[in-house]
């Protein structure tokens, strides 16, 4: 008989191998929570707190924006918050962000960015960090079902240049063994888009297809909603029946090493190099995310504008979507 467990990334990894059964040597070969049918769920929306691209080591008040997020969550009460990476580096003074982090009460969970493992850190060491049990997994909620992806893997003989940023063929396995267990509506995590071409997953079009043969051989639209960040964007499509929306980042734009910022003066710059080449969001920004068993997803997104408003914003940027500072709020239905 199946059991549903909850893998919450508030616990830690020596627990979730001996609640999981699964050797050292599979950490990232995690075990799925598998939906059962037949479940009556208890309430009519699960709802939960989306935050993205925080940059703790990069944002010079990154501090504060997480705990905006935290304070704001504790007072919402959502049913889980997750973060879809670039969220920190391992770094013992890096401490001071899961303290925010694990202020918040109830269930949290992590999803993997590609600067999660700058200056040689590995995935195992910011997974331990996090109290995360793996890099890709899933769980069970209010009769839902929730899958976290690791878009950071490199498929045998690829061409692709700078980060890793594809979903290699045991994961690729496991999702697909995952998602054919599952009777409950679905609802992805990734870091990278897969409806993005500009830097998003190198092989989405695959991972796209397969939600779509899994909707298919269910007869219902079980793949309802795909969450990616990383592109520091916000945007929303509906890619045959599913929609994939981006989540902006909380923190900033990153244009390229020839912008050069005046939203703050040179001292500041003295001490944050890095924040030169970017467009800093005044405010930190994140959705609150609400989906029923009626068929509607309620995305509230949040609202800011850029540091320093009269500097120039250049006309030729290579993404698709407008700059801007917030993340819209959305009315869907699947």
């Amino acid at each position: 008989m199946n059991k549903n467990l909850n893998i919450s990334c508030n616990f830690s990894r020596k627990d979730f191998l001996k609640i999981s059964g699964i050797g050292l040597g599979s950490l990232l070969i995690p075990t799925s929570v598998i939906g059962n049918s037949g479940f009556l769920p208890k309430k009519r929306v699960i709802k939960f707190g989306v935050i993205s691209d925080l940059h703790f080591d990069l944002m010079h008040d990154a501090s504060d924006r997480a705990q905006k997020f935290v304070d704001h969550m504790i007072s919402e009460r959502p049913d889980f918050i997750i973060q879809l990476g670039d969220f920190c580096m391992p770094k013992p003074q890096n401490k001071k962000l899961m303290d925010i982090w694990n202020q918040f009460p109830g269930d949290k969970y992590h999803v993997l960015g590609n600067h999660d493992t700058d200056s040689g850190f590995t995935k195992e060491q910011a997974l331990n960090f996090w109290n995360c049990p793996s890099a890709y997994y899933s769980f069970d909620k209010e009769g839902f079902h929730f899958v976290v992806l690791d878009g950071n893997e490199k498929v045998e003989n690829s061409q692709v240049k700078g980060y890793p940023r594809e979903i290699a063929k045991v994961q690729l396995d496991w999702l697909k063994e995952d998602l054919s267990k599952t009777n409950l509506r679905t609802i992805i995590f990734c870091h990278q888009g897969f409806d993005n071409s500009e830097g998003g997953i190198e092989n989405g079009m695959r991972v796209r297809h397969l939600f779509e043969q899994i909707n298919k051989e269910a007869g219902f639209k079980k793949v309802i909603l795909v969450l990616s960040g990383h592109h520091h964007s916000n945007y929303h499509n509906e890619i045959n029946g599913i929609h994939y929306v981006q989540i902006n980042s909380s923190s900033y734009y990153w244009v390229n090493e020839n912008y050069n910022s005046k939203a703050f003066n040179e001292e500041f710059y003295k001490k944050y190099p890095l924040l030169k080449y970017t467009i800093v969001y005044k405010d930190p920004i994140w959705a609150l995310i609400g989906v029923d068993h009626k068929n509607n997803i309620s995305i509230k997104g949040k609202e800011s504008s850029f540091v320093g408003q009269n500097q120039s914003i250049p006309e030729d940027l290579a993404d698709i979507y407008p700059v801007s500072a917030k993340i819209d709020s959305r009315k869907l239905k699947y």
